[in-house]
Formats: structure tokens, sequence, C-alpha cells
């Protein structure tokens, strides 16, 4: 390992097996270990007990409504692109008990909140979910409302960035300006590079954290060949998009055709599964339900997931604000690439492709801003057709 008072910034190389020892690092500092492994025909976040658990040697081929998993020539550890899962179910989970309370004479008793949050090391964070995590942190730690569950598990994060070596057929990252690599907010980040017989990760410190975890795995300094080699992998994902989409004024874009002839299009394709909400890793909507057991003994007040694809999202005093499935599929993507960014100051909608990848009938939001976008230059054109 190099020595210096700072190593934040610098980049070092270890070998594929030393990523083991990273890991193993991790957990001895006490570190529950999150990361990718194959379950259920998929790469998902799981618990990581040794190097064993990675995917090594596995990668996915995806499209709209399609995912496969199939053998890669190598023996990558990351050779992959996203899965169904993000690291929003481990900071943001699906459900959560705020409280409990049981019957204590003719009173109750609190029990109080939900145990104290763990130590969590994640491993594998590309960059389009590091950019996923800081909207999330945007919606619960910034402003009036801060989520004191959230700010006390967020801040137990140690981060372990992968730079994406291939693109997936449904990423669309660099449209975004979200990836392929990871720019900020980690401890470490790691480009995995295969070349010429050799197989090694350039790894990039973030933090002094970073540093201190990298103290007792083996490494040496960056060469200026393996820090180009590195360069050449995140270009040539860089280079390979499955998808595209045209920024430019999308916030106006969408705020200028509420009424588009294409809702009705992409209305009478989705079914409102509520799937791409699921799966995107900003979406943060909740409810909160109050239940008791059968003895009316306990009570406890839980919150999950919701999505403004359901019915009862928006349901009042006389019916459901958007009763269409037109409406729903127009609030959720005008929210993610417009109104969020006057909420948030930022875009909803990181590229990652989920959405597309895991909607039963591959409806595509980079295909609908296009359709939009090209609707409203035919209807300028035939208003004036010397503009």
């Amino acid at each position: 390992m190099p020595q210096s008072n700072s190593l934040t910034g610098q980049k070092v190389v270890l070998q594929r097996d030393d990523v083991f020892q990273l890991l193993t690092a991790l957990r001895e500092r006490g570190y529950c270990v999150i990361g990718p492994k194959l379950k259920r025909g998929a790469i998902v976040y799981d618990e990581l007990n040794s190097g064993a658990d990675l995917p090594a040697g596995w990668t996915d081929t995806q499209d709209g409504g399609t995912y496969r998993l199939q053998k890669r020539r190598d023996n990558a550890l990351f050779g992959y692109t996203v899965g169904p899962h993000s690291w929003k179910k481990i900071i943001h989970p699906a459900t959560r008990c705020f409280w409990r309370a049981k019957r204590n004479g003719d009173g109750f008793e609190s029990l109080g909140q939900e145990r104290e949050p763990t130590k969590l090391a994640f491993v594998g964070v590309r960059a389009c979910d590091r950019q996923a995590i800081a909207v999330l942190d945007k919606v619960f730690l910034e402003g009036k409302y801060v989520d004191p569950t959230y700010k006390s598990q967020r801040e137990n994060v140690f981060i372990v960035a992968v730079n994406c070596s291939q693109a997936g057929g449904t990423c669309f990252c660099v449209s975004m300006g979200t990836g392929p690599k990871a720019t900020f907010g980690f401890d470490l980040a790691l480009t995995e590079v295969i070349e010429n017989g050799a197989h090694y990760f350039v790894v990039e410190i973030g933090s002094t954290r970073g540093a201190e975890i990298l103290g007792g795995v083996p490494c040496k300094e960056a060469s200026s060949e393996q820090l180009a080699a590195a360069k050449r992998v995140v270009a040539e994902a860089a280079a390979h998009m499955g998808r595209q989409m045209d920024t430019t004024d999308i916030k106006g874009l969408l705020y200028r055709n509420y009424e588009n002839p294409r809702w009705d299009n992409v209305a009478a394709r989705c079914l409102n599964c509520s799937n791409c909400t699921m799966v995107c890793p900003t979406c943060f909507c909740t409810t909160v339900e109050d239940v008791t057991d059968l003895t009316d003994d306990s009570t406890e007040r839980w919150r999950k997931w919701d999505s403004c694809f359901t019915l009862d999202f928006t349901y009042i005093v006389g019916g459901s604000v958007r009763a269409s499935a037109l409406a729903r599929y127009r609030q959720w993507m005008t929210h993610k690439l417009a109104t969020w960014i006057d909420q948030f100051g930022t875009s909803g909608c990181v590229g990652c492709g989920r959405c597309i990848t895991w909607c039963p009938v591959a409806i595509d939001i980079t295909e609908e801003a296009r359709a939009i976008r090209e609707s409203e230059a035919v209807r300028k054109e035939q208003h004036d057709p010397h503009t």
C-alpha cells in the first residue's frame, strides 16, 4: 500500500483475488457486506458471506420487457449491468415498522421503534445508482422534513462503487449525465480490467475510510498503462449505450404537452402494474398502515412502498384524483423528468433502464420522450412551415 498522509484521490491496483480480501477487511471492521449475487435467475443485491458469492463469469442481456442471464467467456466479477434490485431497497426498505405498542391494563405501553441501524458496506454500486442514492438523499435529508430513520442508516453506509465495463440494452446513463463512471460520493471506486491475460482492478480512493480499509489489502500504485486501460474500459461502456434520451429542455417539453395524444397511446398499453416504480432506484412514495392483532392487545404502525400507478394512491373522499391509466402514467413520467426538477433541483431519472427492462409490455420512457418531442415538432411545422 502506498504510504501517504492523504491518500484520497490516489489510484491503486488490486489483483482479482485481492478483491476477496477487501470484502474480508470490511467484515472484520464490523460491516455487513451487501453486493451482487445470483439468486432466482437474476443478479440481485444481498449479503455476501465471501467473495465466492459474487457472480463471477456471469452477465445479463436486457431489452424492453426482457432480462436473461448468460455465461461470459471470462471470469469477470462485475461483468453485468444492473438487475431488478437497487440500493433503495436497503436504505429505504419496502416495509418498515416505525412503532409498536401493547395493551397494559387500561392503557397501552409503547415498545418504541425498530433496532439501531447496521453498519453496511455496499459493494458494486454503479454510477447511475450512486446518483440515485444522491437523489434519495435530497428527498429524505434536505429541507424542513428530514427522515430520521433514513438518516441514521445512511450515515452507516460504506460505498464501494464499480465503474461499468459494458452497457446494457436499456441503459442510457450517458444521456442523463450519471455514468458510466462514478465521480463522487464513494469510499472506493473500482474499474475491472481484463486484457492480454491480465485481470485486475484500478481502485480510486475516495475517502479516509476507504484508505483505511485498503491498509490491510495487498495493492500497489497504478501505472500509467493501467490507468489508461481503466479509462478505455469506461469509454467502451459509454460508447455502447442501449438507449438514448434527448434531455434538451425536457422539463419544458413535458409541461407543454399535458394534452399530447401520445398519452392515449401509452395508456392503451400500460397495465398499471407499478413495476416501473418498484424497480426505479429513486421512486420513494409510501403509505402508512396501522395494524392490530386479533386480540387487540398489540398494535403496530408500518410504512410501505406505494405507487402513483395504484388507484388508492390518490384516493380521497369521492374517489381517486387520477382515475385513468393515462393520468397515472403521465403523472409518473412528468414527475420523473420535469416536476422533480422543480421539487429537488435534479431529475428523478438516472438512466439505469430498469423501468424499460421490467415493464411487462416493454413501455420505454426514452421512446415516449422521443415521440412527444417529434409530435411537437410536427405540430410546429404544420403551424408555421417556414420555421
